[in-house]
């Protein structure tokens, strides 16, 4: 069996990276699964656990840190964040196209130490600063400084999207969102040729 895809989609917060996740994840011809991150925030009201996240305790992130068990990590406005090595490695060698939803400082983290033609890295971004910052006040799960923290790394995130290999606009997200399923299909019958 063919080993999945890894698949990256980043971008700053309150891009729709979830909202893009979920209708590219509809499409079951593309085989794909979805990367569960572990955090140590608390989940949001909507959030669930082994869906949205794994919601872990600072001491067991530490243990998975100590094995060596996350392909990137990072912490931001004091709560963890990773993506763990043992379960995108099971997915993909089931030979599932894993897609990963993660912070740019992750995804950085990947692309300067993965190698193979098997990784396919997409960077998102809003139509416009303004959109942006309604989208992530629109969310009212958040205090004024929390939202300006997200403002301020988004700003010097968005420098950053020249390094991923496609940047697609989240302008429509019906649009974004095939344009992303096109990327992945192409990539998928690159690697089978």
């Amino acid at each position: 069996m063919k080993k999945g895809l890894l698949i990256i989609l980043s971008g700053p917060s309150g891009v729709g990276k979830g909202t893009i996740r979920r209708k590219v994840m509809e499409d079951n011809d593309l085989n794909l699964a979805y990367s569960i991150s572990v955090t140590t925030r608390a989940p949001r009201p909507s959030e669930k656990n082994g869906i949205d996240y794994f919601f872990v305790s600072d001491k067991e992130f530490d243990e998975d840190l100590a094995k060596g068990n996350f392909l990137e990590h990072a912490e931001f406005v004091g709560n963890r964040y990773g993506t763990p090595k043992d379960f995108v490695e099971k997915l993909r060698n089931e030979g599932k196209n894993v897609f990963l939803e993660i912070e740019v400082s992750g995804a950085t983290q990947i692309m300067e130490n993965y190698v193979g033609n098997d990784l396919v890295t997409i960077f998102l971004i809003p139509p416009s600063y303004d959109e942006l910052r309604a989208r992530i006040c629109g969310r009212h799960s958040e205090c004024e400084e929390i939202i300006s923290a997200r403002l301020a790394k988004a700003k010097r995130e968005m420098k950053m999207k020249y390094r991923y290999q496609y940047i697609v606009l989240n302008d429509d997200i019906a649009r974004a969102s095939e344009e992303i399923k096109s990327i992945i299909r192409n990539k998928i019958n690159a690697v089978i040729i």
